[in-house]
């Protein structure tokens, strides 16, 4: 085989390895949908929404924020992040982003989010997740940490703690 034929089969070697496991980290590391649902009634005055990926670490924080304010006279909206495209913020008391950092950047729907909401950023709070725990977009004061079942209660006492302000009467 001569030297051409090599770097030629090397390079397509190479190139279907790193296919692979762009594949593999697809699946391994891609998040679900979220599971749309409401809690009280949309005619209460003060409403949240929360805006979230599936998976299992976010389903949690979701389900501890719900279960903090349900007793609450608050309407409370949980939808995929994809939805929010539809989401008007002057419709919202306050808003909870969770979402991971994917491909060294935030998820497209996210980022679009806060481009076009930058007058509502007062009232929106941001979980982001990341591999290293620290990556977040500039210009956002948001909370950040690795997606670990066990760091679930200080991340919701977290969130809690910057929407309390938020929600108050």
């Amino acid at each position: 085989m001569t030297n051409k034929k090599k770097i030629t089969l090397s390079i397509i070697m190479l190139g279907l390895l790193f296919l692979l496991f762009a594949f593999w980290y697809k699946y391994q590391y891609s998040m679900d949908t979220a599971k749309s649902f409401e809690v009280n009634t949309s005619k209460l005055e003060r409403k949240l929404i929360i805006a979230t990926q599936g998976s299992a670490f976010k389903n949690e924080i979701t389900k501890n924020i719900v279960e903090f304010y349900q007793p609450d006279s608050i309407f409370i909206k949980v939808i995929d992040i994809s939805s929010l495209s539809e989401t008007d913020p002057q419709n919202w008391t306050a808003l909870v982003i969770m979402h991971t950092w994917e491909n060294w950047k935030p998820p497209i729907d996210v980022k679009a989010f806060i481009d076009r909401t930058q007058a509502y950023h007062n009232k929106i709070v941001v979980l982001t997740t990341s591999g290293q725990g620290s990556f977040k977009m500039k210009g956002i004061d948001a909370i950040t940490g690795e997606s670990k079942l066990e760091n679930t209660a200080s991340n919701t006492y977290l969130i809690i703690e910057r929407l309390d302000p938020l929600l108050k009467p």
